[in-house]
Formats: C-alpha cells, structure tokens, sequence
C-alpha cells in the first residue's frame, strides 16, 4: 500500500475534489492548496513526496511556486497539470524545475501513471549517490569510467556526446529543455545555438540506436526538447556500485 504525500495546489474546486478522490482511493495522502501563497506555505513547511500543481492560479503564476520549492528541494517530484498548451509555457516550467508537463484535460489512469513514475525516479534518485552503472534496454554507461556500450560491444563518444548523455541520464525520463541543455553542456551564451543540440542529439542516435530515424531511446519533445526513456526498463540503474 502506497502512503506517499501528495500536496495539490489547484484552484477549480472540482478538479481538486476529483483528484483528491482519485488519489486517496489509491492510498495516497492528499494535502491542499487553491493559491500560490497557499501552495508555497505547504511546499515549505511540510514533507510532501510529489506535488501536482496548476499553473493558472488566482493570485500568480505557478512558476513561482517551482521557483521557490527548488530553492529548497531539489528531489521532490513537480507535476505541472495545466490547460496551457504553448510550448513557451511547458519551456518555462520544465526550466524552472517541474518535471513532467501534462496537458488538462487527462485521463486519470495517465495520470496516475505518469505520477507512480515520477515517484519510481525519485526513489531511484536518492540511491544513485553510490551508483554509476545506467543501464536502458541494449545500451549501458558507466559514468565513472565514462564507457558506453550497445548490446556489449563499446562505442566511442567523443567528449561533448559524452556530456550530452550524461545530462540526459541524469535526468532520465525527464523532458530536458534545449535551453537546459545548451547550458549544462556548452555554458553560459550558447542560448540561441540549438543547432549544436540537433547535431550532437542526431551523433548520438546514430551510435546507440538502432534504428537512428526511428528512435527507441532517445526522443524528441517537439518544440521543448528531449527525453531518454527508460520507462520500459524499470531497472535503470544496478544495484552495484
């Protein structure tokens, strides 16, 4: 039985008594909020394991509240559940820290997936302190030795490639942003240099998929960016160190 915290901060009263019915009906603690202030005060002041936040609220953007939770848990999971559908709004809350943008309106057993998930990620992310060996489908990194394999046999990156998916391992599952990863890998005035993305994205592809124009592992988020998927492979990450 699940006794996970949820803390919903959403301001249409029916959504919220629908999710709070939904998520205690699977045993999850559910905790409240209509407002920012509201969402804010419950963030800070309370363990929560995953918060699902609205980004339309009465009295500021949700942006804030991923604002301000990040500068103080850098590991609770932020599932942004919104009507907005601009790529600029998923662009801002994924780079303010949320992970995972779902569109309203949703099926509850989408959600409910997505959100067991991002709770999976969390847990494996407190364990990855000791770990170095990712692993999804056919393709294996050791981050430490910095070596890549496909179905054993090594494949060279060259230091950038390397970097890149390092960035995407680290936040596997995750949709990382182009600016996100402009930054992480090539710094700070590299913002209006996507184009190194798409190359490096369409390097990697061709090493470690097997089909490169079809890809398994790593995909593309139209308009916002990548994400590396592991979700088929639950054991992402060995038990070794």
């Amino acid at each position: 039985m699940d006794t996970s915290e949820i803390l919903v901060i959403e301001d249409d009263e029916e959504i919220r008594h629908l999710l709070r019915t939904t998520l205690s009906a699977q045993h999850y603690r559910v905790s409240e909020a209509s407002t920012v202030a509201g969402g804010m005060l419950l963030a800070t002041q309370q363990m929560c394991d995953l918060i699902l936040l609205d980004l339309g609220l009465p009295d500021g953007d949700g942006i804030k509240v991923i604002q301000k939770v990040r500068e103080k848990q850098h590991t609770v999971p932020i599932l942004v559940l919104s009507v907005r559908s601009d790529d600029r709004d998923k662009i801002l809350a994924l780079d303010a820290g949320a992970d995972d943008f779902i569109n309203k309106p949703v099926s509850m057993g989408v959600l409910l997936a997505r959100l067991r998930a991002a709770l999976r990620r969390s847990i494996q992310t407190a364990g990855r302190t000791t770990q170095s060996i990712f692993r999804t489908g056919e393709i294996q990194v050791d981050l430490n030795k910095r070596r890549v394999s496909v179905a054993d046999a090594e494949v060279r990156l060259t230091r950038t490639e390397f970097k890149l998916l390092e960035t995407l391992i680290r936040h596997a599952d995750q949709v990382v942003t182009h600016d996100r990863l402009l930054n992480d890998v090539w710094g700070p005035g590299y913002d209006n240099e996507l184009h190194y993305v798409r190359l490096y994205i369409l390097q990697l592809r061709r090493k470690l998929e097997a089909n490169p124009s079809r890809p398994r592992y790593l995909l593309t988020e139209p308009g916002v960016g990548y994400r590396l998927v592991t979700q088929y492979f639950p054991d992402a990450w060995a038990k070794y160190r």
